[in-house]
């Protein structure tokens, strides 16, 4: 099955971020108040700082919808080093568990609500360039997707691969030159062929098929990789091509500088080809 086409799909991937959303709060909802002090595969980062960040950025994403204004002060300020990623987590981390899953619901309801009706081709302005209602939609899926994996990590809770694992591994595909411009290397000038096996057994495609830089395996491999909850080595990716290798050492769907990434769980060697 070739990845569809991604015209007017907003209504899906809000569906399936509403979907993603209610698994991981389920699990919250599941754990005592003393659980959410537990560290997660982050460094620093217990579960009530994972769902904290979660809160935060649904909450700024908001304020990009709806008030711009406020949004381009946060950015300054952001900018500044008034305002931090680690911060704001830290300083959500601290409300009482049961207030601040309530305070993630009321943020997520809310932007789920605002980008269903921003009218079609609206750009929506964010920590980079503007963006529109489905990628920040989908950048939202894969924010939850991947802090969820830190906490489902934490508590040994299984973390269902589904089909929604597809706007992931798409946006995944869609990052790669600026996964290799944040890292200051020049993109390389081709697509790659990336061939992934769905949760569900089917095959997703992008680039050409007969391109001579493939990237093979599960999609939940390269979600797993691109968000960086995953060491390529602790996955079964395959890479044909020295510039395929290369960005599965550097893949990353977030904005912002480079991420550290995982260190690998095995030392088995990496799987490529020449």
């Amino acid at each position: 099955m070739v990845a569809r086409a991604r015209a007017d799909i907003l209504p899906a991937v809000l569906s399936d971020l509403a979907a993603e959303g209610a698994w991981l709060d389920a699990t919250l909802a599941s754990l005592d108040a003393a659980a959410w002090n537990k560290p997660t595969p982050a460094p620093a980062w217990t579960i009530a700082h994972q769902v904290a960040h979660l809160a935060w950025t649904d909450d700024q994403a908001l304020t990009a919808v709806t008030d711009p204004a406020a949004f381009a002060t946060l950015t300054k300020r952001m900018l500044a080093g008034e305002v931090t990623v680690d911060g704001a987590a830290a300083e959500g981390s601290a409300l009482p568990p049961r207030a601040l899953l309530e305070r993630w619901r009321a943020g997520r309801y809310g932007l789920a609500a605002v980008l269903a009706a921003a009218p079609s081709g609206t750009r929506l302005p964010w920590f980079g360039p503007p963006m529109s209602a489905t990628s920040m939609a989908t950048a939202r899926l894969m924010e939850t997707w991947a802090h969820g994996q830190d906490i489902a990590d934490a508590v040994n809770a299984p973390h269902p691969a589904t089909g929604r694992l597809r706007h992931i591994a798409h946006l995944a595909v869609r990052t790669r030159d600026f996964a290799f411009t944040v890292h200051g290397l020049t993109p390389p000038p081709d697509p790659f062929a990336v061939e992934l096996t769905a949760p569900d057994e089917t095959l997703w495609t992008w680039g050409p098929a007969d391109a001579p830089q493939r990237i093979t395996g599960t999609a939940l491999d390269l979600c797993l990789v691109a968000t960086q909850r995953r060491h390529r080595s602790d996955t079964g990716l395959a890479a044909t091509g020295a510039d395929a290798d290369r960005w599965l050492d550097i893949a990353q769907a977030f904005a912002g500088p480079p991420g550290a990434g995982r260190e690998p769980r095995d030392r088995e060697p990496r799987r490529s080809a020449p």
